[in-house]
C-alpha cells in the first residue's frame, strides 16, 4: 500500500491443506486503494505539528539514490517490459530513484499500477465511498476502539467517518507507517506516477476502484466485524509496526527469499476469516493483474508494471503467472 502493516503487497504463507495462510499483520498484505484513501483523508503533515503523541513528519534520506524493491524484465514479442514490486509509503528521497530503475523507466511508455492513487477518477471514486457494499453495523465497543484509534493517529474529526469501517482499520493500519518515519505521501506509486507524467507518459490502472473494494469487503458483515477487532488488536499491541519495520528493511534491500519465508516473521495466527480475505487480495487478484499486464503489452506497449512487493512471492506470484503467460522472466540484479 497495502491488513494490518498492510498496505505493502500481499504474502505467500504456509498453507493449510492448500488454504491461503494469513499472517495476523495481514495489514502488510493491502489493497492500493488503501494508499488512496490515506491519501484523500490524511494531511499528515498537519498533525505532525500537533501534540508531541503525534506521529512525526517523515524522516528524509538523503543518501545517494540506489535501487530499492525487486524488479523483473519481462521479455515477450520482441520487446521488453518490467514488474516492480512496490512498498505503499516510503521517505522523501526515494522519488530519486537508483540506476536500474531509472533505466527501466526510460525504457518504457506506459507504467500499469494497480490503481492509480494520483488520478482525479480514483479519487472521485473513494469521495463516495458510502455506496460501498456490505455495509456493517459496529457494536458499540468496537465502534469505540475505532474511535480511539482515530483519535491516536491525530487526524481530524471524522476523518474517516464516511469510510466503510474495515477501510477506516485499514487506512489506520497504513496510517502506522508514520510512527516509523515513512509516510504514504513517499509510497512507489505515488512517486512513480509523478515521475511518469512528467515525463510525458501515460499512467494505466489494472484494476478498478470497484473491483478492489470487492475484494477487500467480505460478503458477510460478520467477517468484517471480525477482520476490524484484529486489526485493531494487532494495532494495539504494535504487531503492525513491527511487521512493518521489518517488511520496509527486507524491500528495501530487496530480499525476495526472506519475503518468500514471511510467515516465520509475520506473528502470524490466521483466523478463518483472515484466511478467506488474502485469498480475495492476494491469489485471487494476480492472475487478473497478469492478465492486465501481458495485454497492455500485447497492444505493442512497454510496460512498466508496479504492484505490491508481496504480490511476488507464493504459488500465484506474478513472474510465475508471466511466465505462464509466455513471457521470459528475469530478475534484474541491483547493485546494492
Amino acid at each position: 500500500m497495502n491488513g494490518r502493516a498492510w498496505v505493502w503487497g500481499n504474502a505467500a504463507l504456509p498453507r493449510a491443506r492448500g488454504a491461503a495462510a494469513l499472517p495476523r499483520a495481514w495489514g502488510t498484505a493491502a489493497l492500493a486503494l488503501a494508499l488512496a484513501l490515506l491519501l484523500l483523508f490524511i494531511d499528515a503533515p498537519a498533525h505532525a505539528q500537533g501534540p508531541a503523541a503525534c506521529p512525526p513528519l517523515p524522516t528524509v534520506d538523503d543518501s545517494p539514490p540506489r535501487d530499492r524493491g525487486l524488479l523483473w524484465k519481462l521479455t515477450r514479442d520482441g520487446r521488453s517490459s518490467y514488474l516492480f514490486g512496490t512498498l505503499h509509503t516510503g521517505r522523501p528521497g526515494w522519488e530519486r530513484f537508483g540506476p536500474a530503475t531509472a533505466a527501466a523507466l526510460r525504457a518504457t511508455d506506459v507504467l500499469a499500477l494497480e490503481v492509480d492513487p494520483t488520478d482525479p477518477a480514483t479519487l472521485s471514486a473513494l469521495a463516495a465511498p458510502l455506496s460501498a457494499p456490505n455495509a456493517v453495523a459496529l457494536p458499540e465497543h468496537l465502534r469505540q476502539r475505532l474511535a480511539r484509534a482515530h483519535d491516536r493517529a491525530c487526524l481530524p474529526a471524522g476523518a474517516l467517518a464516511a469510510l466503510h469501517p474495515l477501510l477506516q482499520a485499514t487506512v489506520l493500519s497504513l496510517g502506522e507507517a508514520r510512527w516509523l518515519g515513512l509516510d504514504a505521501a513517499f509510497g512507489q506509486e505515488t512517486l512513480l506516477a509523478a515521475h511518469t507524467r512528467a515525463a510525458g507518459r501515460r499512467v494505466r490502472a489494472l484494476e478498478t476502484v470497484a473491483q478492489q473494494w470487492a475484494a477487500l469487503l467480505p460478503a458477510d458483515p460478520a467477517d468484517s466485524t471480525t477482520l476490524i477487532a484484529q486489526t485493531l488488536d494487532q494495532i494495539d499491541d504494535g504487531a503492525t509496526r513491527r511487521v512493518l519495520a521489518r517488511l520496509v528493511e527486507v524491500w528495501s534491500a530487496g530480499d525476495l527469499a526472506t519475503l518468500e519465508r514471511y510467515g516465520a516473521w509475520c506473528e502470524c495466527a490466521p483466523s478463518a476469516e483472515e484466511q478467506a480475505q488474502m485469498q480475495r487480495l492476494n491469489d485471487g487478484r494476480n492472475p487478473g493483474l497478469a492478465d492486465g499486464i501481458a495485454a497492455l503489452h500485447g497492444q505493442g506497449q512497454r510496460v512498466f508494471a508496479a504492484v505490491g512487493a508481496l504480490h511476488m512471492t507464493g504459488a500465484q506470484a506474478l513472474p510465475r503467472l508471466l511466465a505462464e503467460r509466455g513471457f521470459r522472466v528475469d530478475r534484474v540484479a541491483f547493485s546494492r
